[in-house]
């Protein structure tokens, strides 16, 4: 029988859990981020990548922190309301529940762009069935999967990185650190950079199902995060030496536009086959992450309790995780939410910003206080630093998840006064 109360099968050693995690980073973003973010920041490109890994690093290691003590599924929705109360950690989950399920739909649709232009949305709507199909089956075959995903991708980042470098199109002059796009437009760019840096929330929505939480996550969390920095920064090096900023930021497809402009463009076809596993692995992730959080809101009721069904058999949230499937389905077979990864960074910047006022309240050293604060700071600066669209819809939408909560409040308030 099917319980709400279930707990799910620890299966993941500290190998699988960094697998995650670089499979939800190192995937569509660093194919398609490098574009905008050179277009906002011009000549501090690499300035502003910098000023992403560095807040990603103060995230991941309030993370780290809090995961050790709260290694249940929910990630910082669990930490929110365990460290400041129950609004904030529904704050938190209503953040990255609907930016990364927007999220979601995004990389469904970049599949679908590169698999088949012509038919994206349909190749899209496949990608998401077949995908929540695999999570269904059991997180240690989302492993075995993920695991691939990164081998390819990271052999094709590989191959364009060797491409630009050794080519004659390559000049270091170009690698200008500069900052021609303005202060904003270096914030812009690490805002638009860290998107693809915010995988690493995955491995700590999947405290439930890892062997050991309290040695593994803290491991797990800065060792991908660390990989995925190196890997992004060596990519747009090479990149930006055979095309420059400007050019870099008027390219649609970077890596593309890179290996055409690097005299192989016989190594395009295998860019767009990487770009398209990329995506594929970063929505199979996204879909793990996001229900493991439906799970966790759904067991405080925050959500249809329904959803915290576990399975008898796989051990997996299947309720919630069709659940997100059918609602990412319908998104994108209906909309094109490209535009919507600006909203998604804000969504992802509010959720980290509850991980960090958490991890604050862990010690009162001063040393041990001063990364969660950064990382706040960092988190509500590239938050309003992203163009002004995503920032006002995105306050929108936690505006009406603000309010979605004060009614549920007050419905329960009064409630309770009418019953004997």
């Amino acid at each position: 029988m099917t319980g709400s109360g279930a707990e799910l099968r620890r299966t993941l050693g500290t190998g699988d859990a960094v697998v995650i995690g670089l499979g939800s980073m190192i995937g569509a973003g660093i194919f398609a981020a490098l574009g905008p973010a050179a277009r906002a920041a011009g000549s501090g490109l690499l300035l502003g990548l910098a000023v992403a890994a560095v807040v990603a690093y103060c995230n991941a290691t309030s993370s780290a922190r809090l995961a050790a003590l709260y290694p249940a599924s929910g990630g910082t929705y669990v930490y929110g309301r365990e460290r400041l109360g129950p609004f904030w950690g529904y704050l938190a989950g209503w953040s990255f529940v609907v930016g990364k399920t927007a999220s979601c739909a995004a990389m469904a649709l970049t599949v679908g762009a590169y698999v088949w232009p012509g038919q994206a949305h349909a190749v899209a709507v496949a990608s998401v069935v077949a995908l929540t199909a695999v999570n269904y089956g059991g997180i240690q075959k989302s492993a075995w999967l993920t695991r691939a995903i990164v081998a390819v991708v990271l052999a094709v980042l590989a191959s364009v990185v060797v491409v630009c470098l050794g080519s004659g199109a390559s000049e270091a002059g170009r690698l200008d650190t500069g900052v021609s796009g303005g202060v904003s437009g270096v914030l812009q760019a690490a805002g638009l950079l860290f998107f693809a840096f915010a995988g690493y929330a995955r491995i700590a929505t999947l405290g439930e199902e890892v062997r050991d939480p309290a040695r593994t996550i803290p491991r797990a969390i800065p060792l991908a995060l660390g990989i995925t920095l190196v890997v992004y920064a060596v990519v747009a090096v090479a990149v930006l030496s055979v095309l420059g900023a400007a050019a870099l930021g008027r390219a649609h497809a970077p890596l593309t536009e890179a290996v055409r402009a690097a005299g192989v463009p016989g190594l395009v076809p295998v860019v767009r086959v990487g770009a398209a596993v990329a995506a594929l692995g970063s929505l199979l992730a996204l879909i793990l992450g996001v229900s493991r959080t439906t799970l966790a809101m759904a067991r405080d009721r925050h959500l249809p309790g329904a959803l915290s069904a576990v399975h008898p058999r796989f051990q997996v949230p299947h309720r919630a995780e069709l659940a997100v499937g059918a609602v990412v389905a319908v998104l994108a077979a209906t909309v094109d939410v490209r535009g919507a990864i600006g909203f998604s960074s804000f969504g992802v910047l509010a959720y980290y910003a509850v991980a960090n006022a958490s991890a604050w309240t862990l010690g009162s050293a001063p040393a041990a206080r001063v990364v969660p604060v950064v990382g706040l700071l960092g988190c509500v600066v590239l938050a309003f630093a992203l163009p002004g669209v995503s920032v006002v819809v995105g306050a929108g939408v936690l505006a009406v998840g603000v309010v979605a909560y004060g009614v549920r409040k007050w419905w329960a308030g009064r409630s309770a006064a009418a019953s004997p």
